[in-house]
């Protein structure tokens, strides 16, 4: 952790964020607010989190202080817009998926852990 506030401190995120932040590098709740929230799940996806809608808007609500489930409508439709284009930049290449759908399957990789 790099000693600033803890990312658990912030409204709507628990342990289980903060661990998945800080395996991505983001120590702290000062680095994660200056990140921002795509920025900041960009680096979740880029580390192997595998990507969730609820967790990216969750995230956003988060960074602006508001309960998780506020988001709703337009708002809701705009941020899955948007997490639909981060996901598919941070996509695996065929070659890659290819290669998670041998590992799986011959056991050398869980399944559930594709991209």
């Amino acid at each position: 952790m790099g000693g600033g506030t803890p990312i658990s401190t912030i409204r709507n995120l628990g342990p289980a964020m903060e661990a998945s932040m800080n395996d991505a590098g983001i120590p702290d709740a000062e680095t994660l607010r200056s990140l921002g929230a795509d920025a900041a799940y960009r680096k979740l996806l880029d580390h192997g989190q595998r990507p969730h809608f609820i967790s990216y808007y969750v995230l956003h609500m988060a960074l602006q202080g508001r309960p998780w489930n506020d988001c709703k409508g337009a708002e809701k439709d705009r941020l899955r817009e948007s997490f639909d284009a981060l996901k598919a930049q941070t996509a695996p290449s065929t070659d890659e998926q290819r290669l998670f759908d041998r590992l799986s399957e011959i056991g050398v990789i869980p399944r559930d852990m594709k991209r």
